[in-house]
């Protein structure tokens, strides 16, 4: 007999457990039509919800579109939550309620949607609905140039530039510091930045991106500097302040026969290769302004002749005497 009042006893008390489970979970349903979630029902839902849709908590400035696969969960009924990619027509197949469109539709909004259908066909009673964005096709940034893995991005969310850029790989070893940024939103927008070396101090470059954005990385620049100088080679251009004189530094300087007074810049415009004459001489003795460079030019540093001709003779010269010293002492 004991025995038989302690079943009874646990009996009565799973049933009490049971009843004030539900009405905790009847406590956290919103009713139909609702849509704001307070902060503490949204945290408790995500313990509730599959490992995947835990991990992206519904966005409501998300816009649903053609392509995206997303995943629809419906609270305490896990036979109707379901993944799907949005069809060509912007329809969405779900259990029960069969094609709901759902393209251009805020989450929030599509959301409230299937809701109302599951409630109005008596699927399920209160029920709370929660749309996750898996790969997001329509919400698409592309990043073009030099980065290291150049195509479309997702971008769910909130995304800045360099979250962008760090999602394409980074810049490649060529990447110049111009990037452009045109708006899918605004037809014709265009946005032309100078990043900066150190991208960890270049907040005010680290623009917010929005939903079908292009960015364009462009290519350094590479300026040539040959002739009479120390190391002839090309050099990239990282910014727009690539002078003359910053140009004949990376190259090692002039040599001595340098005619440094005829150095010319070589050009390629539309109407063919245009030299323009540079008096890099004046420049050095800071008697000439100091004379910008453009990406693809060369500069030309000439050597002179009669320089070249003298520090031979001198050479001869001082040889001559090195013999006539070494005979004077072993006559």
């Amino acid at each position: 007999m004991p025995r038989q009042d302690q079943g009874f006893s646990l009996r009565n008390l799973y049933v009490i457990f049971l009843i004030f489970w539900s009405l905790q979970i009847s406590a956290q349903t919103p009713v139909a039509g609702e849509s704001q979630q307070s902060p503490a029902a949204t945290a408790d839902l995500a313990t509730h919800l599959p490992e995947t849709a835990a991990r992206h908590l519904p966005n409501s400035n998300v816009k649903l579109g053609v392509g995206d696969l997303i995943e629809v969960v419906v609270f305490g009924v896990p036979d109707l939550s379901t993944k799907a990619r949005i069809s060509g027509s912007g329809d969405l197949y779900l259990p029960l309620i069969d094609y709901v469109h759902v393209a251009e539709l805020s989450t929030d909004e599509a959301q409230d949607v299937i809701q109302k259908r599951l409630e109005d066909g008596g699927f399920v009673r209160n029920p709370h609905v929660s749309i996750f964005v898996d790969e997001s096709a329509s919400q698409a940034v592309t990043v073009m140039g030099e980065v290291a893995h150049p195509g479309p991005l997702a971008a769910v969310g909130e995304r800045r530039l360099f979250d962008m850029i760090s999602a394409a790989g980074g810049l490649t070893d060529k990447a110049g510091r111009a990037v452009t940024i045109e708006r899918r939103g605004s037809p014709g927008e265009r946005i032309d930045l100078q990043m900066s070396q150190n991208l960890a101090d270049d907040s005010k470059n680290n623009v917010e991106i929005y939903p079908g954005d292009i960015i364009i990385v462009s290519r350094a620049g590479i300026i040539y500097v040959v002739g009479d100088v120390a190391h002839s080679s090309g050099f990239m251009i990282e910014d727009t302040n690539l002078s003359v004189l910053k140009a004949l530094a990376l190259a090692g300087g002039g040599t001595r026969t340098s005619s440094l007074s005829k150095t010319k810049i070589l050009r390629q415009t539309p109407d063919g290769v245009k030299e323009i004459p540079v008096n890099l001489k004046k420049i050095l003795y800071a008697k000439a302004p100091d004379v910008s460079l453009v990406r693809g030019d060369v500069l030309f540093v000439p050597g002179s002749a009669a320089k070249a001709a003298a520090y031979r003779s001198g050479e001869a010269a001082m040889s001559l005497s090195g013999a006539l010293a070494v005979v004077a002492v072993h006559p």
